[in-house]
């Protein structure tokens, strides 16, 4: 009963989600619709429609990508905060690769450069906080934070002045070559290989979490850094490699918004996917392969919002409120530790109780066999 109830335990995340669910169809009710219609529409329209899926796709790579950024740093007990920042540098220094390098490059070539550019961009992004906190020890939660607001103005300021295309009536720069667009993976949707790349780095992290010397050296520096500097570990190498690493994801999900879907820099281009990796990574508990899971889940609410809407007519704010629900669900159960909880206590007491139970059985048959002997043993 204890294993079975702490398999429940750790099933969490999906408790979460269907809270989250169970509670907006209570909102979608009071707004005069049927939940059973406006979920069917949601998730039909999402993951079994053509143009739907495709649409979950694009908005699945930045999340998963942007999700891995913040897994990686919290293996080693980092909180990577300032994603969104990170994916404005990346596409910051992507586009001008794109735009300025020589077109005497082939085109899979300058792809390459152009994404390499956005994690370099993005990496250095978390370079500042990971030195900030592995040397003066400043709290990377606020550093990063306030770096999302500084690499959002930065990108806004190139692309109103330096980068600005000539003629533009909004503040963007000049478009990409086509050459340079991302391949695509379903013809006719925009749903680009940036995907694809994205499972590619869930893949390789699980392997390096799970059976590598380095995934084992984030692991012990995020419990216990005080062991881990005792073990020989640089505590401060591994902080800071974690935020950089982590921030070249997710300046690669900025690279791949531009390369992939927009195919030109504009001011206030995400739409905070930035923030939707610390949910995705945080449904996910760092592993990098239920990162792309709850990503695909994700990008399937908010591509099925719109499918919603028009089938139902129930506002896409609905689904706006189911993952902010999603984020205080799975903040609770974070918050919940099964192990130290009062119900896991009190089945490790009837355990105890249990065995002293059968024990004393044991012992009462036992001697009960021995007063039988006795018995027998005694002449007539």
């Amino acid at each position: 009963m204890l294993a079975a109830l702490r398999a429940v335990y750790l099933l969490k995340g999906v408790w979460a989600i269907l809270a989250a669910l169970l509670v907006g169809s209570i909102l979608i009710r009071l707004g005069d619709s049927n939940p059973i219609e406006a979920y069917q529409a949601l998730f039909t329209g999402a993951f079994f429609e053509y143009h739907g899926f495709a649409t979950t796709l694009v908005k699945m790579s930045p999340m998963l990508l942007a999700g891995l950024a913040v897994a990686l740093p919290l293996r080693a007990g980092q909180f990577n905060i300032g994603a969104e920042g990170q994916i404005y540098l990346g596409a910051l220094f992507a586009t001008w690769a794109a735009l300025y390098l020589p077109d005497v490059l082939p085109g899979w070539l300058h792809i390459i450069i152009c994404s390499l550019a956005g994690m370099i961009g993005g990496g250095l992004w978390g370079l500042i906080p990971g030195y900030l906190k592995a040397v003066h020890n400043v709290n990377e939660v606020i550093v990063t934070l306030l770096m999302n607001y500084i690499g959002i103005n930065l990108v806004s300021y190139f692309v109103s002045g330096p980068m600005l295309a000539e003629g533009a009536p909004y503040p963007y720069s000049d478009e990409i070559r086509e050459a340079l667009w991302l391949p695509y993976i379903l013809p006719r949707t925009d749903a680009h290989l940036g995907v694809v790349i994205g499972i590619i780095f869930a893949i390789i992290l699980y392997y390096a979490f799970k059976r590598t010397s380095v995934g084992l050296s984030l692991a012990t520096v995020g419990h216990n850094p005080a062991a881990a500097r005792y073990a020989g570990m640089s505590v401060r190498r591994y902080i800071i490699l974690s935020l950089v690493f982590g921030g070249a994801l997710a300046g690669l999900a900025g690279a791949y918004e531009v390369l992939g879907l927009k195919y030109r820099l504009f001011h206030m281009f995400s739409a905070g996917y930035g923030f939707d990796g610390i949910v995705v990574a945080l449904l996910a508990e760092g592993n990098p392969l239920l990162v792309a899971a709850a990503a695909l889940f994700l990008g399937g609410l908010r591509s099925g919002a719109n499918i919603m809407q028009r089938a139902v007519g129930v506002p896409t704010t609905v689904v706006e409120a189911i993952q902010g629900l999603v984020v205080i669900f799975v903040a609770a159960s974070v918050a919940f530790r099964y192990e130290s909880s009062y119900l896991a206590a009190a089945w490790r007491r009837r355990k105890v109780m249990d065995a002293a139970l059968a024990a004393e059985r044991q012992e009462a048959a036992q001697e009960k066999v021995a007063q039988e002997k006795q018995k027998k043993a005694k002449p007539p």
